[in-house]
């Protein structure tokens, strides 16, 4: 039996669509249990599915800047996060937990 190759899983390369980053987005904020960092590693899938140049020139930061902030290891701002939501076409919304 022949050695089986496998390779890197990178969900950027499966969001093609508005709608699939909406999802992608919502499935990640549902799971977050309260942690900024996976929705932040979340937005930065996203980002890099939309092109983290053009995300961080429309959302008004510098390409390091937004790397840093997206990477999973910190949690950044609400600010940064609203920022870079615009930026990729996106809207947050609330809804009741019951």
């Amino acid at each position: 039996m022949g050695k089986t190759k496998t390779t890197r899983y990178d969900v950027a390369e499966y969001l093609g669509t508005p709608q699939e980053m909406a999802a992608y987005l919502e499935a990640c904020l549902e799971e977050a249990n309260g942690h900024a960092a996976f929705v932040a590693k979340a937005l930065g899938n996203i980002a890099r599915a939309k092109g983290m140049s053009q995300v961080a020139r429309d959302a008004g930061l510098s390409r390091e800047s937004l790397y840093k902030a997206l990477s999973g290891e910190r949690s950044p701002g609400f600010d940064t996060i609203l920022k870079v939501v615009g930026a990729l076409g996106l809207k947050l919304h609330a809804e009741a937990s019951q």
